[in-house]
């Protein structure tokens, strides 16, 4: 008997690409940061990928697992680094502190972008930019420099909007049986 599992990447890179686009449509200065992003960022960019995260262990995926898985609980950690101060459960890191949260999934982020050559051009665009995306965030913070965070904001939106576009080439493809969004595939 066959067992064939779905494509749990689809769900993961929508939780985050989209979820990536609402923040940086906010780190932009086109609206500011409520509770649809913070909501956004629990339940789909981490609670989702977490799930998918998951589904790429059953499947054997390890680069699949520890990306959705990592990123779901980036998501979390991250609503968490914002709602605890404001609930007065926790004191505010400064903005140097945040920095270096950002530097250091900059720096995992690298080694995932790394582990994606030799897979498709789409995956290497999404891991490429959000590194990109890491780095300019904690230049932001490090240096409090509001104009590389605007910066950042375009730049995230791009990375975000690449997810999508991978997850839904992914299930166009699979449901179509052909190529109709092009992924850069390597041969």
């Amino acid at each position: 008997m066959e067992n064939k599992l779905a494509n749990p990447a689809p769900l993961g890179l929508m939780g985050f690409g989209m979820t990536t686009v609402l923040l940086n449509i906010h780190n932009a200065g086109f609206f500011p940061l409520g509770s649809m992003i913070l909501a956004m960022g629990v339940f789909y960019g981490g609670i989702a990928q977490i799930i998918a995260g998951s589904m790429e262990f059953k499947k054997g995926n390890t680069f699949g697992t520890t990306a959705f898985t990592s990123y779901g609980l980036f998501w979390i950690s991250l609503v968490f680094l914002i709602t605890f101060p404001i609930m007065g459960w926790l004191e505010k890191p400064p903005a140097s502190f945040m920095g270096w949260y950002l530097f250091l999934w900059g720096l995992f982020t690298f080694f995932m972008w790394v582990a994606t050559f030799g897979k498709n051009r789409a995956l290497q665009t999404v891991f490429f930019t959000l590194w990109i995306l890491f780095l300019l965030l904690a230049i932001k913070d490090w240096f409090g420099l509001s104009v590389i965070g605007k910066i950042a904001g375009y730049e995230g939106i791009f990375c975000g909007l690449s997810a999508i576009y991978l997850a839904m080439a992914e299930v166009i493809n699979e449901t179509q049986g052909k190529t109709v969004l092009p992924i850069g595939a390597r041969e």
